[in-house]
């Protein structure tokens, strides 16, 4: 039976490329893998994606009766709805410690790096394959993104050696370059429904029995939101209401200013000013070098639960 390896819902570059990438990986180590998605690849992604010659993953959301490696996330709100009747065979992330939970034994590579992708990279070393230029391109995009260029806090000395090694395979002298090109189609938002903007990266979580979703997105120029904030707040008390959350939020990230405006609605917004000390107007704060959803806003708001 072969191993599906397959990122969080509505997949982020990492989730697609890290998919991939531990799918060659496995192969070429005698266990049979196929890379999935469980959602829509983002402009971004796909940006990637054709900049390397690799077609999409199988778009799969049901893993009943398989075996499933899963990358780019532990917690169960992101994983398939019949997770209970899969078999997870592994882990490999780079997030918090989730709530999935196992019958049985299972492999876990969890590192407090930037990028799943600079995990899978050292499964690579530790396996002793080699990683192909095209493989080698996608996983090092990876990292560009979810490490904002370098720019994020989560980035570290391992991530940066990790791009460094993977240009040189891929055969990419300027990864900066690519990088801001990434951003820019990343940047591209005009005619874009409100809520696909949200939902192109999104994630949910349940803090403390509250059910909280929060989507990012990450611009070379803030102002580009000026004529849909409106709209992506709109969407979001739809979204809150829709989906019995207790809280929603987008965070309009500056990669430029490096810091993010966030866009909040929820049934208690005292909870939010709370956790970041701070007064919303009309729904919205900026929050200084706030780049991180992982490390700069999770951390904070999921005590405020308590």
């Amino acid at each position: 039976m072969a191993i599906y390896t397959c990122g969080h819902t509505t997949p982020d570059s990492d989730s697609i490329c890290s998919a991939i990438s531990l799918a060659y990986l496995l192969n070429k180590i005698g266990r049979e893998a196929i890379p999935a998605r469980q959602g829509n690849v983002s402009p971004e992604t796909q940006f990637i994606l054709d900049k390397f010659g690799f077609e999409a993953p199988e778009l799969k959301t049901e893993f009943a009766g398989c075996e499933l490696f899963i990358t780019d996330y532990s917690d169960r709100g992101q994983a398939p709805k019949d997770l209970d009747a899969a078999t997870v065979v592994g882990i490999v992330d780079h997030h918090k410690l989730g709530d999935i939970t196992t019958s049985t034994p299972l492999e876990c590579w969890i590192r407090p790096v930037g990028c799943t992708n600079t995990v899978v990279k050292e499964m690579y070393d530790y396996h002793g394959v080699e990683i192909p230029s095209n493989i080698a391109g996608i996983m090092m995009c990876a990292i560009l993104s979810d490490t904002v260029i370098f720019k994020s806090p989560t980035c570290t000395e391992l991530d940066i050696k990790t791009v460094r090694e993977l240009a040189s395979i891929a055969g990419v002298e300027d990864f900066g370059a690519l990088g801001m090109e990434m951003f820019k189609v990343k940047s591209a938002v005009e005619g874009v429904p409100a809520k696909e903007l949200i939902l192109r990266d999104y994630k949910p979580f349940d803090m403390h029995g509250k059910k909280v979703g929060i989507g990012q997105l990450e611009v070379i120029d803030l102002a580009i939101f000026d004529s849909v904030k409106a709209d992506l707040q709109a969407e979001l008390e739809k979204m809150r209401e829709d989906e019995n959350l207790h809280t929603a939020c987008v965070l309009l990230t500056d990669i430029m200013k490096e810091g993010s405006e966030v866009l909040v609605s929820s049934q208690d917004a005292s909870i939010f000013e709370k956790a970041f000390n701070c007064k919303l107007v009309d729904g919205k704060v900026w929050i200084d070098g706030c780049l991180s959803r992982k490390k700069q806003i999770i951390p904070f708001l999921e005590p405020a639960f308590a």
